[in-house]
């Protein structure tokens, strides 16, 4: 049906009201102020689907505040649909920026739990490839590190539990265990390097 004039304020306040040749009066409202509703969403950081979108929500909020008789014709509908479109759009913005906040503040926080993580990781592997060394120089020097380094006794301790004769019998034991791991890795700066860092858990 082809729209032959234009209708009033009164007139298409009526219409939407009345649930009278909506479609018309809606027709006429994007006709006359989408492209000054557009212009406004793009000169303030917005796309033309943006203001698409955020359109169709003016008319919708509109519409709904016409029928709740909230809308009362003190103020031009071009005034009314401007300020709801303004306030829309704020809000979509500040909604925007916090969600990019909130993605920046995830991102870092997970490039430190992935540090973190990998770390860990790190550690592990070190662990079980010194734990594989140690099972290589023999039952005596891998319980004697074991129980140094990882579980943290004191000599004094490992003297008795082992059956040292003195803790200098036991010093010099180790000595030769340590001596003995680190000469199987002096061809491997790496593994060498790895050693240290499992040895220090780091």
């Amino acid at each position: 049906m082809k729209q032959k004039k234009l209708f009033t304020d009164q007139e298409i306040s009526a219409m939407i009201r009345e649930k009278k040749n909506q479609n018309l009066a809606l027709n006429q409202l994007y006709m006359q102020y989408y492209e000054i509703m557009t212009h406004y969403v793009i000169k303030n950081s917005g796309s033309e689907a943006d203001a698409a979108d955020i359109i169709q929500e003016v008319m919708l909020v509109f519409v709904r505040l016409i029928e709740e008789g909230k809308f009362r014709g003190e103020a031009s509908i071009k005034t009314y649909l401007y300020s709801i479109l303004k306030n829309l759009w704020i809000s979509e913005i500040r909604k925007r920026k916090a969600t990019s906040q909130r993605h920046e503040k995830y991102q870092s926080q997970s490039n430190r739990w992935e540090s973190d993580i990998s770390e860990t990781l790190s550690q592990q592997e070190n662990i079980h490839f010194v734990m594989k060394l140690f099972s290589q120089l023999g039952e005596a020097c891998k319980t004697i590190l074991t129980l140094f380094y990882y579980e943290d006794l004191p000599l004094k301790e490992i003297c008795v539990k082992l059956e040292f004769s003195s803790e200098q019998v036991l010093r010099n034991k180790k000595y030769k265990c340590l001596k003995a791991l680190t000469d199987s890795v002096t061809n491997s700066p790496e593994i060498s390097s790895n050693l240290k860092k499992a040895l220090r858990h780091e």
